[in-house]
């Protein structure tokens, strides 16, 4: 392909796309260039179909290279592993407001992936790979309804700005990634301070113009290739086996959709009605060679098929849902706290036949999360990890984390992290884990409610608590409805799953996807309006079980302590090679975490314990004052000089034979050992810092003379006699 650039401005940077140079057998390639950041988006498929499948065969992969920074990669391998959390959030990005876009009965194994090459500080190059997967997509043979665009929203000081930097975004009170075609929203991600829901539509309405703006360029893009789309092949199921299958289940599947409201027992149903067709089906067409292979596949999506249709009319006409509510109605929800008693905080929270529990646990500065990346490396103190075992459906599967559970439990993360208190007023590393026990539609959105209880029962001084509420939408033709807190049929069967998250006062995270190519601004105010209300529902049945964080700490939470040291002997605490705070922390069983400006910090659940830590720094760290009173330990013993004795921390001095006692001394190990501990008075400081103690001087009528005749190091038995008896 000839090589081709389209390119505008875009807020002050040139924007450009650009085919024909990079990546040639792909079946679309581009560049997506803004500033110094550089994206490369690739989009192949396979050239054999797979008819038996019976899911869209896409994959999205997103990686950063290291060196788009001038990075080398840490860790001995020294080049990039598997998929960070960003990249994977990144890649979810990309994937969802892509995969509505591509018909459902493609079954060529398709995969997009985006390369960030480049990267500028000003830049961030994950809307960038969004806008390059539509384009290439778009200039490939795969056939696409696009194209989308995606952009960052961000607001400081009440003016919206389109892909802000993630610098200004921390300063910002609205962060949103909004993707969309022309005439409509796509795919809505993010967070915000507790923003109301016209500031919400406003955001939106400001990304949709930006979008289009994106969406022409593409435009410009396509109009310049030569672009011939495969023809899709529909698989079309015989009408005569539809009949039959439809004639066999009507009735019960009818009765199924209006009575059965457990998903065990939906289940279950469905199941048996799918058996009881199939073998109707058997019968009847089972020596049809050109049936028989597909009989099984194909009474499976008749059924499905006739199941959302019936679901979708009863909603829709009977404004009914399948669980026997109303649309507005929340399912029964009951909150617990203080379940686990080992944790530093814990809830079960459970709504309908959806149950999440969390566990809090408080750390110290040690136990934040380091983040590695094209940014500057940077500690993160709140930690959110969302599971959920295969156990939850009913199902049998591996324990391991996929996508899904990493999206969900940032999405968490957003909703609860503006809520936290500072590190300052609350110097703790908080963990929160949400273990999804039961799952029947927004388990996400059942980790942020346990999440805001879990972390009320801990005692961390939040400023609100949180709830979140999933949405949904029957849409047809003109006809709507908005469900409040859907049912994973809901989900599975809808067109729509919207996640609010926020307080009384308030949104705090958001995120939409979408089965259908779109929805207007007007469905999500709607919407919007549906989950405030459901959202302040929750709130107060949360508020009924604890409505303000604990005062005190569960007693196995660590304690922090603080002291202030001088800088200059940081060194001296550390010790070589940080020998001496490890021998402190393994002495007093506390974490000690010294920072630059002199403040240590000791974490211990025991305050004993940290009492003894912070005082051996202190002795540390003390500077030795003639007059004051020590107790020392003997460590070495100089028959004819006296001993030498440790007084502080890593200070040692002499006891001179003529100092122990008022009598005369003639060998020092008559009176001394090694080990011994006594109390001594320092009584000098020589010119060259040494330190000479005594424990005749502990005597309170002692009287130290002149001192221009010190003894020296090589002083024999005879001087000691010059010296005055006491």
């Amino acid at each position: 392909m000839e090589q081709k650039l389209v390119k505008i401005d875009f807020y002050g940077k040139e924007y450009s796309i650009e085919t024909g140079r990079f990546a040639k057998f792909s079946n679309g390639a581009v560049m997506v260039r803004c500033g110094d950041t550089m994206v490369l988006v690739t989009a192949v498929a396979s050239n054999t179909e797979k008819p038996d499948i019976d899911f869209l065969p896409l994959s999205v992969e997103y990686r950063e290279k290291y060196s788009a920074v001038g990075k080398i990669p840490g860790g001995f391998l020294k080049r990039e592993g598997r998929p960070t959390d960003n990249e994977v959030l990144n890649a979810r990005l990309i994937d969802r407001p892509i995969r509505p876009m591509i018909p459902k009965t493609w079954r060529y194994e398709t995969q997009i992936v985006a390369q960030v090459f480049s990267a500028e500080p000003d830049v961030a190059p994950d809307t960038l790979a969004a806008v390059g997967a539509s384009a290439a997509l778009m200039i490939s043979d795969i056939p696409f309804s696009g194209p989308i665009s995606e952009i960052r929203v961000g607001r400081l000081e009440g003016e919206f700005i389109a892909n802000p930097s993630s610098e200004l975004v921390k300063k910002c009170d609205i962060d949103i990634t909004i993707a969309g075609t022309d005439t409509d929203i796509t795919m809505v991600e993010g967070e915000s301070k507790e923003i109301s829901e016209e500031d919400f539509l406003a955001a939106l309405n400001f990304g949709h113009q930006k979008i289009k703006e994106l969406n022409a360029l593409q435009m410009q893009l396509v109009e310049q290739c030569e672009i011939k789309k495969r023809e899709i092949t529909t698989g079309e199921i015989p009408e005569e086996v539809i009949d039959l299958v439809k004639n066999e289940i009507k009735d019960e599947l009818e009765e199924f959709v209006h009575k059965v409201t457990s998903k065990a027992e939906r289940s279950e149903t469905r199941h048996n009605l799918v058996v009881k067709a199939q073998e109707k089906a058997t019968e009847t067409f089972g020596e049809n060679e050109n049936y028989a292979a597909k009989l099984e596949k194909w009474v499976s999506e008749i059924v499905n098929d006739y199941e959302k249709k019936q679901m979708r009319k009863m909603i829709i006409t009977e404004k009914r849902r399948l669980d026997g509510r109303g649309l507005e109605n929340i399912r029964p929800i009951t909150c617990e706290i203080g379940l686990l008693p080992r944790s530093h905080g814990s809830a079960l929270f459970t709504r309908g036949e959806t149950q999440s529990l969390c566990s809090v646990t408080l750390g110290t500065t040690k136990d934040s999360q380091i983040i590695d990346g094209l940014d500057p490396v940077y500690q993160q103190r709140f930690i959110l990890h969302y599971n959920f075992p295969p156990f939850s459906t009913g199902e049998v599967g591996r324990l391991a984390t996929s996508r899904r559970e990493i999206g969900h439990g940032h999405l968490a993360w957003r909703a609860l992290k503006e809520m936290l208190p500072s590190e300052e007023d609350f110097p703790y590393a908080i963990r929160v884990t949400s273990d999804i026990l039961e799952s029947n539609g927004s388990s996400s959105m059942a980790t942020v409610c346990s999440g805001s209880l879990g972390l009320f029962d801990a005692g961390v001084p939040m400023k609100k608590p949180v709830a979140g509420i999933a949405m949904g939408l029957i849409k047809e033709e003109e006809q709507i409805a908005v469900l409040s807190d859907i049912l994973g049929d809901e989900d599975h069967l809808g067109d729509m799953d919207f996640k609010v998250t926020g307080t009384q006062d308030g949104i705090t995270a958001c995120q939409m996807d979408i089965k259908i190519q779109g929805i207007s601004i007007e469905i999500m105010r709607q919407a919007l309006e549906q989950a405030k209300t459901g959202r302040l529902h929750i709130l107060n049945i949360m508020n009924e079980t604890i409505k303000r964080p604990r005062e005190e700490l569960s007693e196995f939470a660590p304690r922090f302590y603080k002291i202030k040291i001088p800088t200059d002997t940081i060194g001296l605490v550390i010790g070589t090679g940080g020998e001496t705070i490890r021998s402190i922390t393994t002495q007093t069983q506390t974490e000690i975490v010294i920072e630059q400006d002199g403040t240590v910090i000791i974490s211990s659940p025991n305050f004993d314990s940290a009492q003894q830590a912070k005082e051996i720094i202190e002795k540390l760290v003390r500077k030795p004052q003639v007059g004051e009173i020590y107790l020392a330990e003997v460590k070495e013993i100089r028959p004819n000089l006296g001993a030498i004795v440790e007084f502080l921390p890593k200070q040692q001095g002499l006891l001179h034979i003529s100092q122990i006692s008022k009598d005369r001394v003639s060998d020092v190990s008559e009176y001394l050992k090694v080990g011994d501990k006594l109390e001594l008075k320092l009584i000098e400081i020589t010119s060259d810092g040494k330190y000479r103690l005594s424990l005749k001087a502990m005597d309170p009528n002692y009287v130290e003379k002149p001192t221009d005749s010190h003894p020296k190091s090589n002083f024999d038995k005879n001087k000691h006699q010059n010296f005055n008896k006491r």
